[in-house]
């Protein structure tokens, strides 16, 4: 029987037609052009395919003219939950090694495609069945095309942006979220982009109307690599490789706020590819005066004063509470954010906070996030370098610290401590925090404690809290990560704890070596070359509720915070990217990947 083939375009989405090729015939049950879904987060064109015998496939998708290079193979029409991100997936790199062995019958197929109310596309299907993993004079090509049109009323952003990256945002602690402040660090092509700062949009993807609304957003930290791979013959006239292992890029970091309901998951698409784009201002709460390193940064519900020479926070004001402002002002610098530190005598006790000024300050102001990073040497003690970084956001009540330290020669020390916070002893009534041991939130009087006491609690307590329950003003550390390491030597801590001591000011730090504050208080113990210390936390100022649990926004703003929304990002494949790849190892050897064919896609 001789080979028939015909070619058959439908008008209509989802009607069946059949094409013949060696005796067999391809059915597809339906096409349809598609909006993004958490699963699917793009636009996209889906092919639910009959093959005539179950079968090991290659398949290609074309649209107008051009293949694609998106594109997903799903064993199923029914790709089941499409409101969550799927678990597998299959990049560029893979899709070149993988070796399928799956046998299919009724797969479906998705494309990318950036498709345009009431547009009308050309899809042609191409299928390879076969039989073993490698092509074969015996393999059956089917192929078919049709036009399909998409809706005429569809709501999509703005034609003249050329392209864009997915976001899906998840939500996991049960919380909605309302404006959330979200960063992701998003690749380009230099010849993508001319100016990301004017050309970037995002876009919140409604999945029940379909509408498409800009949100706020920031382009900050935009970095270049620009050097190409030379691909030149190696000094014999060998050739290197065919395809080039790196691309010149361009990255830089996307903040945007963004809504995220409890226990679900919605898309954000960050648009770019405009060259005619104008720069785009976004207003917010979040307001900076003045000068680095003494900035004052403030939304509607807190401000916060860095110190005019060390850039550390100073003063804290709950705005609902103007005249009860949070202080220390009674020891040395008077900060209130007081380190990392080492205590190295005969070298006085340094803190980060006893810079005039650092000797490194940047800052970046913007709509979304701005933040101060200050870093240099510890005063006295240049073997040692540190850094502190405060980010702030709009309409929330808290901000993250984040600090580091770092051993470059060995230090023998009787104290190295972090995350110190010191107040002025009469804004401070009571202490709280939770207790692992014992399951519970404890509650401590400060205002009766003896002056040099010690309350201890273990080094990684997720959280703090000191408040007023006159005032009704809190002040809470929620801890969000906390590590300690070494390179060359293993990090060595002595006895590591939290905890709070009372005198003309009360605080709280963690001790990570400190024999001063042990029986003999006299001891050096050595912080050697190549430790390394960090840590992060939210600082959460909150109005103290008139029950018997004033820590209680403590507990909600915890849950939210130590489960930050997970992020998931999807990028259509460049035309550039190659069909296979190639690593460069160190040593001549097996790869593994001899005797496999991996260009078959």
């Amino acid at each position: 029987m001789k080979s028939i083939m015909l070619r058959i375009v439908c008008p209509v989405i989802g009607c069946l037609f059949s094409v013949f090729v060696q005796g067999q015939k391809l059915n597809v049950a339906k096409l349809d052009i598609n909006y993004p879904v958490p699963a699917i987060p793009y636009y996209h064109i889906k092919a639910d395919l009959n093959l005539p015998t179950s079968s090991m496939i290659e398949v290609e998708m074309i649209v107008n003219g051009k293949p694609l290079r998106y594109t997903d193979l799903r064993p199923e029409h029914d790709l089941g939950d499409l409101s969550y991100p799927h678990l597998t997936n299959r990049p560029p790199s893979g899709a070149g090694l993988s070796q399928d062995h799956r046998l299919y019958h009724t797969p479906s197929v998705i494309g990318w495609v950036k498709w345009n109310p009431g547009e009308t596309y050309e899809v042609k299907i191409n299928v390879r069945m076969k039989k073993n993993l490698a092509h074969s004079k015996n393999d059956v090509l089917l192929s078919y095309t049709q036009k399909v049109t998409a809706p005429a009323t569809a709501p999509v952003f703005d034609k003249a942006w050329h392209k864009y990256k997915s976001v899906v945002l998840s939500e996991t602690a049960g919380e909605d979220r309302k404006e959330e402040p979200v960063e992701v660090l998003l690749p380009f092509y230099p010849d993508e982009v001319e100016d990301l700062k004017r050309e970037i949009r995002v876009v919140a993807f409604d999945p029940a109307t379909k509408a498409v609304k800009e949100v706020p957003s920031q382009v900050y930290d935009i970095q270049e690599y620009l050097t190409e791979d030379d691909m030149a013959p190696d000094p014999t006239g060998k050739p290197t490789r065919t395809i080039p292992v790196w691309m010149p890029t361009v990255s830089a970091r996307v903040a945007f706020l963004a809504d995220v309901p409890a226990r679900s998951s919605r898309i954000f698409l960050v648009y770019y590819g405009n060259r005619d784009a104008m720069i785009k201002n976004y207003d917010t709460d979040l307001k900076v005066q003045g000068e680095a390193p003494g900035l004052r940064i403030g939304n509607k519900f807190i401000e916060v004063g860095l110190h005019p020479h060390s850039g550390h926070f100073d003063q804290l004001t709950l705005k609902s509470k103007p005249e009860y402002p949070l202080y220390h002002r009674k020891e040395t610098n008077g900060a209130i954010h007081w380190n990392p530190e080492i205590y190295a005598p005969p070298v006085p006790w340094t803190h980060t906070s006893d810079w005039r000024p650092p000797q490194n300050v940047k800052s970046v102001t913007g709509p979304i996030i701005s933040f101060s990073d200050v870093w240099g040497n510890l005063r006295e003690i240049p073997q040692v370098d540190a850094s502190v970084r405060y980010e702030f956001f709009p309409g929330k009540p808290y901000f993250f610290s984040t600090t580091n330290l770092r051993i470059n020669e060995t230090v023998n020390v009787i104290a190295l401590r972090n995350a110190e916070i010191v107040f002025k002893r009469e804004l401070i009534t009571h202490a709280a925090w939770y207790d692992a041991l014992r399951d519970s939130v404890m509650e401590y009087d400060v205002v009766n404690m003896p002056e040099l006491t010690d309350v201890k609690m273990p080094d990684d307590v997720p959280w703090i809290s000191f408040y007023n329950k006159e005032t009704g003003v809190g002040f809470a550390g929620i801890q969000l990560s906390y590590a300690n390491t070494g390179l060359e030597n293993r990090a060595r801590l002595l006895n590591p704890f939290f905890y709070i001591t009372g005198g003309p000011w009360i605080y709280w730090a963690r001790a990570l070596s400190l024999p001063f504050l042990s029986s003999n208080m006299q001891q050096m113990v050595p912080v050697l070359k190549g430790n390394f210390f960090t840590e992060k936390w939210a600082y959460l100022v909150f109005e103290t509720p008139r029950n018997d649990k004033p820590y209680a926004p403590v507990l909600d703003w915890k849950k939210r915070l130590t489960s930050p929304l997970r992020i998931q990002l999807v990028e259509e494949v460049d035309d550039r990217v190659s069909k296979t790849v190639t690593e460069l190892y160190i040593e001549e050897g097996k790869t593994g990947w001899e005797g496999r064919e991996t260009g078959r896609h």
